[in-house]
């Protein structure tokens, strides 16, 4: 299926300089966004009480919000469970009050409004197991590039497994500097997020990849340089890469709008991602195949002629 069918191929390697001074500005700002303001980690990760409320009739999630943040216990959440009667409300550490007193504290208050609330769960999340949450996800993310490397490297050759993970990381830094630079809030659903942008980003690198292999071992352009096939294979998949990341971010972008506050962080990890995941696929490592020095030598191997014995 094409939208449009381009005859001349679009020279994208000749603003490869150009593409890649855009990347490298982006990525050091969200560096540094990074290093001067920080993640503003979830509850998940610094550790606090989660309270699990049940209304007898539908409750107004800002009313609930507005009660509890009256309360001044630094930044508060308080999200839906899937129904309007269910709430969950997500409170900091205090170090001067336990789990039990903030959350008799926050139910007493949010009685004097709905007498019908309910306590249903109390859960208290200490640092310990945020800083093991911290050390897993970074050990995932660490697991999934380890991953994306071994089967890039296998499939095609190295120089195709390190330009698709500095892309990759390109994006995840980028997704990262986002957040840091809006102190959105920084947790597990954001995480996982990011998991599936490194593999939905990998899998359009592999696309073009894949046609660019194809286009080395291609008669007709035997005689093109390598940045003539790089274009010629983006140009190729330019029509599908358009028709399947659009559907993709028009589906994440209900789930941003229409999501609510559950799917939030991670609606907005995947709509980053997904924009910085085409640019990265197309820009960043396909540029950076031509700076490692890939070749048809590279991926056409010689033919061997067998000698015959002479009688």
């Amino acid at each position: 299926m094409e939208f449009f069918h381009i005859k001349r191929d679009i020279p994208f390697m000749s603003y490869g300089k150009l593409t890649t001074a855009i990347s490298l500005a982006t990525f050091v700002l969200a560096v540094a966004f990074l290093v001067m303001k920080g993640l503003n980690l979830g509850v998940e990760f610094t550790g606090g009480t989660v309270m699990e409320l049940r209304y007898s009739k539908s409750v107004d999630l800002n009313q609930v919000r507005e009660k509890v943040e009256g309360l001044n216990y630094g930044e508060a959440q308080v999200q839906s469970l899937g129904t309007t009667r269910d709430v969950m409300v997500r409170i900091p550490n205090i170090k001067t009050k336990t789990s039990a007193q903030l959350s008799n504290e926050v139910l007493n208050l949010l009685k004097t409004d709905r007498a019908d609330v309910e306590l249903r769960k109390v859960e208290f999340i200490g640092p310990s197991v945020g800083s093991e949450l911290v050390s897993h996800g970074a050990t995932a993310i660490l697991l999934v590039c380890v991953g994306i490397i071994a089967y890039l490297a296998i499939r095609f050759e190295w120089r195709f497994a390190v330009s698709a993970v500095i892309a990759n990381m390109h994006d995840v830094i980028i997704i990262l500097g986002c957040f840091a630079l809006f102190q959105w809030e920084f947790s597990l659903t954001v995480l996982a997020g990011i998991l599936a942008v490194l593999g939905y980003s990998v899998n359009e690198s592999v696309v073009v990849f894949d046609r660019i292999r194809e286009n080395f071992r291609k008669p007709n352009l035997r005689g093109k340089t390598v940045p003539q096939v790089i274009d010629n294979a983006i140009t190729a998949t330019i029509s599908r890469t358009l028709i399947t990341h659009g559907s993709t971010e028009c589906m994440v972008l209900s789930m941003l709008i229409f999501g609510g506050a559950a799917l939030h962080g991670f609606a907005m990890a995947l709509t980053i991602g997904i924009v910085f995941g085409i640019y990265s696929s197309v820009l960043v490592a396909s540029p950076l195949l031509l700076m490692l020095g890939v070749t048809r030598e590279n991926m056409v191997k010689p033919v061997r002629i067998k000698e015959e014995a002479v009688v």
